[in-house]
Order: C-alpha cells, then structure tokens, then sequence
C-alpha cells in the first residue's frame, strides 16, 4: 500500500469512529450564533462522550484535584490575555449542568474527513517522519522538547490568518504525545486553527483534538473528550483577534496529567474544559515524551506552486512583537504538579523561507517562539 492509499484507509477508520449518535443528541437548549453556527446545551450526562463503550460507566470529575506553582505570569503590558470569548457567547448562554455543542451535520464530518487532515492529526508531532521526497505539504514552524512530562502550557497569540484553498488549514498549537510509529502514538493537541474544510468557514477557531493507534478526532465529533464546562464550545469561533502593529490577543492552554483521577486536563484560560482519560490514550497513561508548539500550514499544492495560506499571522518571526504571531510562557511538568522552564528546546521548520520560528528567553515571557510566515513569497516559489 501506498503512502497515499494508507492514509485513505485511515479516514475510513475515523469515520466510523465518529459517533453518528454524536449528531442527535436532544438538546435543553439552542443558540443561534451571529456566525451562523447553532450551539446546543446538551446536558452533561449526555454528551458524546459516554457513547464510547469504555466510558459508560465512567464517573464524571467536576474539577481537577492539583494546584499550581512556577513561574511568574507574563508582565508584557501590551499583550491582552483575556478569558477566552467566543461569538455564540453574544446571543446567549448554556444553562448549569449542560455543554455547548456546536452543532454539526453529517456531510460536514463526512467533508472533513480528508488526507491532510489525517497527515496533520498523526505525522505532524513527529517530523522526522514527515516524507521529505521535494517539498513536504506539510508545512511545520515549531519548537520541541522530549523527556519525560506530565503536562505542558503556553500562551498563544491569536490571529485570523488567510488560507488560499479550502482543503488546506493553518493551525497553532500546543502537542502532547508519546510513541515512535503510527501503530503506538497517543497525542493530545489544543490551541486555535482556521479549517474551512472541517468548520466550513475561514474563521479563527478554538480546537482540541485527540489520537490513539489510528483513531481519533477533533473536539466532540466523535466519543472521547469529556467536557464539564458551560462556558466554552469546543469549535467555537474566537473574538477578538490580534491586530498587525496594534492590539495583541492571545489565551492560555495548558495540559496536565492527573494520576490521582486517572486523566490529562484541560484548562484554557481560567476556565477548565474538560479531560481525556487516560484509558482512551494508553500510552499517555504514565507521561508524555514529546511536547511541541508551534505552527503547521498544509500545502495541498493546488496550482503546482507554494500555496500562499498564512502560518501564525502571516509575517516572519524576525518581526518580532505585534509583528510575528508569538507563543509565550512555555513551561512543562517534569515532577508532580510544577510547571518547569524548557530544557534544550529545538527549533524545527520544514522551509524557513516559507514559515520560520526563533527560540528566545526572558524575564517577562520567559520561554517564548515568535513563528510563522507567509507561504509562498518570491524565496519560497
């Protein structure tokens, strides 16, 4: 089998790992968004979640059981890092014990089930397995650190950048993963992208997605995630963004396992989301062994030239702040509950004239990258 056919039979596998009952849930309560999406308040007992057969008898955790110390938080006084707001947020709200839910039809799962969104769910936390036969469609700007880790955080800078076609994507993330091959790697990934092909639009949005040995999926598309906040939907459209040499916007992500429940939780912003229980993800069931941030462009190539989709905010990180889309605050745990500076973080970009990243440290950011870049320019034909 082909590079090509292998990836066509991994989205057959995730396409019947979507849950079809993920798309009727009966909701309390219905939103209509000003961005034209519906959001349902599905009650939190109900979600989809509980359709996988590992997790019905689970015991949902109302909140997690660490507390933080580390390092100070950013002093920067131009960056605004603000609870997380979302459009649908304007035109509504979901009651206490439910979940928003954006609602999704059939066609739009079936739609972005696609070969790059595959390649960039599975290859892209390891590049060196990225096939580098002339110029790789996917296009990776991203610092990395490998040991062993119990969670990861970072604040990123949000940004609406351009995507050319609409079967590629631009993304900025935060990866938790471990394992050396397809067949064995568990990955955890959240931050924001712009997807037209999986939220048929070109809007900058919150997502989360998860992977375990050829299965996986984006947010609440399929049964794993377990969401218990009222407050943010997963796929939810982001507001405001950063503005090029003005206002800077960006929110915290961070991950972190919890041994005591058995899970890896979410939180974004103040707000905690959720968690992925570890019996979803076998081999995160200890620790992690890879963490990365940064940036990826998928390249689909469509007029036989560099495709112009923007990575970060579309400008090369030697423009520094308010110019280049920045990552900052990035910590790890190494030991239980303590978030720790990087150790010997490498800067990895597939083609630096295409979309670049710099490392840098300091008193106010602490380990930051600025990334990204505009795609095809006349360095990168």
């Amino acid at each position: 089998m082909d590079l090509k056919g292998f990836y066509c039979f991994m989205i057959l596998l995730i396409v019947s790992f979507s849950d079809a009952s993920r798309l009727s849930k009966t909701p309390v309560k219905s939103i209509k968004s000003e961005d034209g999406d519906v959001i349902d308040c599905v009650h939190i007992s109900r979600q989809p979640a509980f359709d996988n057969p590992l997790l019905r008898n689970h015991v949902i955790q109302t909140r997690p059981k660490f507390s933080l110390e580390g390092l100070p938080a950013n002093k920067l006084s131009n960056s605004k890092n603000l609870p997380i707001a979302q459009l649908w947020q304007l035109s509504g709200s979901c009651p206490e014990e439910t979940i928003p839910i954006r609602r999704t039809k059939e066609v739009d799962v079936l739609t972005a089930s696609s070969i790059h969104r595959n390649l960039h769910s599975t290859v892209a936390r390891h590049p060196k397995q990225i096939r580098q036969e002339g110029r790789p469609k996917l296009q990776l700007a991203a610092a990395l650190v490998e040991g062993e880790y119990y969670g990861a955080k970072a604040t990123i800078n949000i940004w609406g950048p351009l995507v050319q076609q609409s079967n590629e994507l631009t993304t900025s993330l935060l990866s938790i993963s471990r394992g050396s091959s397809l067949s064995n790697l568990s990955d955890i990934e959240v931050g924001w992208q712009v997807n037209p092909s999986l939220y048929n639009d070109n809007r900058t949005r919150l997502f989360t997605f998860w992977w375990n040995r050829f299965k996986g999926c984006y947010d609440l598309l399929c049964s794993g995630f377990i969401q218990i906040t009222n407050k943010i939907a997963l796929g939810g459209a982001i507001s405001p963004l950063s503005i090029y040499h003005g206002d800077q916007f960006d929110i915290d992500v961070f991950v972190l396992k919890d041994a005591s429940q058995d899970v890896w939780w979410l939180q974004v912003g103040k707000e905690t989301l959720g968690y992925w229980p570890t019996s979803l993800l076998p081999n995160l069931a200890n620790s992690a062994s890879t963490i990365l941030w940064g940036g990826i462009v998928f390249d689909s190539e469509s007029d036989g030239q560099h495709t112009t989709t923007q990575m970060g905010s579309g400008h090369p990180p030697e423009e520094g702040f308010e110019g280049a889309s920045y990552m900052k605050n990035l910590q790890v745990v190494v030991e239980s509950d303590y978030l720790s500076p990087l150790s010997n973080p490498v800067a990895i970009a597939q083609q630096p004239n295409c979309y670049n990243i710099t490392l840098g440290k300091s008193s106010y950011w602490g380990d930051y990258i600025f990334y990204g870049g505009p795609g095809r320019n006349p360095n990168c034909p």
